[in-house]
């Protein structure tokens, strides 16, 4: 499961992004984008932080300053994001990429049927998160029927 810091940091990317498409894009204050995304104020400014020093948004400083995105939506990776924001997404420590560690209690990962199967599951996963991007967010809706499911 992904955290609630991360729900709030797509929910502001989300908010940015749709500021960013206008004909004319401002940079948003914090309680704008607190505002339009239905996120805690208090929690934006460390996360807004973070999202600003991975490279994905920039911060204005001043009477009419705030946040704007400094990369288009199509390149804003949501896996790069979650490992930002939560760390690792690796199921078990010694299937990371960025933060490898031998289970403790495994004797030989060579012929460990749990890190086998979790290395399959975690495999598919990465096809797809790995290919989502923020714009595929801004665009979603007939996979999240499917997902959901439409009452």
């Amino acid at each position: 499961m992904i955290t609630q810091k991360m729900k709030y940091a797509l929910k502001a990317l989300l908010v940015l992004a749709d500021e960013a498409a206008q004909g004319q894009p401002e940079p948003l204050t914090i309680e704008v984008i607190a505002k339009r995304s239905g996120t805690p104020k208090r929690f934006l400014e460390h996360i807004l932080l973070e999202v600003r020093n991975a490279g994905v948004i920039a911060s204005i400083r001043g009477r009419s300053g705030g946040y704007s995105l400094i990369k288009k939506p199509s390149d804003i990776s949501i896996s790069e994001l979650l490992r930002t924001i939560d760390g690792p997404i690796a199921p078990l420590p010694c299937l990371s990429r960025r933060a490898y560690q031998r289970c403790e209690d495994c004797t030989d990962e060579a012929t460990c049927r749990i890190r086998k199967v979790f290395a399959e599951v975690f495999w598919s996963y990465l096809l797809i998160i790995d290919s989502l991007t923020l714009e595929d967010m801004l665009r979603s809706g007939a996979v999240t029927e499917q997902v959901i499911g439409a009452e």
